[in-house]
């Protein structure tokens, strides 16, 4: 005869226990929080508004001071945020002094007047908005280049093999590129890669007065930034890059969500004074085929 099962029932005493070991766990962590607030080692998010805003240029700390430099004597490289709306961070000391160098001296038997792409043909005709000079080198091109694809590959996080070839330009006194998008209009351009999604800008050399890259439409307090009293007037219309060899401007023409970001219109202000030298990479979505 099969005997009878009996279930025994959780005691009331074992889940009042249980109840009260959590409650001495909260009441002991609690304990350690505040002991840390208390100690300034961990903090509290505040809503009262002292944390800067996505827009708030004033919060941009822009190191002016003399850079260390390596055993090389090659200047310490950072990263600096200057806009939100669009996305741009400038690399300073990107490029080396050689490396500008090369570039330009690579570039100069081979310039051109530079053209725009038509947004309606999607094929690149002669335009007065961009007056400047320019020429393309090829992916892959020498060791140089690859070694300053790799580079721009490790900062994007964007492939190589994504990446357009880089264009050299070349701004004389007087010379401009009126604001423009990167990314197309047109159907022709996106077959070969697809959208363009990002540029980086590299500044080859340095510019006495003018020369800066504006963006007109970016998103922010412009007269806060700290090298405000250094830009000509058409730097003021917007947030402004100054030029400086070896630094390096990389901007989003597309937003996270992979939608067209018109704050992105961008332009290239008059040159005053001095010689504007530059190189353009362009990222695009998918795999290009130089």
């Amino acid at each position: 005869m099969a005997k009878p099962r009996h279930y025994r029932l959780p005691s009331r005493k074992s889940s009042s226990s249980s109840t009260t070991l959590i409650f001495t766990m909260l009441v002991m962590f609690s304990f350690v929080v505040l002991i840390l607030v208390a100690l300034g080692i961990l903090s509290v998010p505040s809503s009262s508004g002292d944390s800067p805003m996505a827009n708030d240029l004033t919060s941009i700390v822009h190191k002016t001071a003399d850079r260390k430099t390596d055993d090389d004597g090659n200047s310490e490289r950072w990263v600096e945020v200057i806009s939100w709306e669009p996305r741009a961070f400038v690399y300073h000391n990107f490029l080396t002094k050689e490396e500008c160098e090369y570039l330009i001296n690579l570039a100069k038997p081979n310039m051109k007047k530079s053209t725009v792409v038509d947004s309606e043909t999607g094929k690149s005709r002669d335009s007065r908005v961009r007056t400047s000079s320019g020429t393309f080198l090829a992916r892959g091109r020498d060791k140089t280049i690859r070694t300053i694809e790799k580079r721009i590959a490790d900062f994007t996080f964007i492939p190589v093999e994504h990446g357009e070839g880089l264009q050299i330009l070349h701004y004389e006194v007087g010379q401009k590129y009126e604001p423009h998008y990167d990314y197309f209009l047109d159907d022709f351009n996106t077959v070969n890669g697809g959208q363009r999604m990002a540029t980086l800008l590299m500044y080859l050399t340095d510019v006495e007065e003018g020369g800066e890259t504006v963006f007109p439409a970016a998103k922010g307090n412009f007269s806060s930034v700290p090298w405000w009293n250094e830009l000509s007037d058409c730097g003021k219309k917007g947030l402004s890059v100054k030029p400086k060899m070896g630094d390096a401007l990389l901007f989003w023409s597309m937003k996270p969500d992979a939608t067209l970001d018109p704050s992105s219109l961008h332009g290239g202000c008059p040159v005053i004074k001095g010689n504007k030298w530059s190189s353009t990479k362009w990222m695009r979505v998918s795999e290009y085929k130089a």
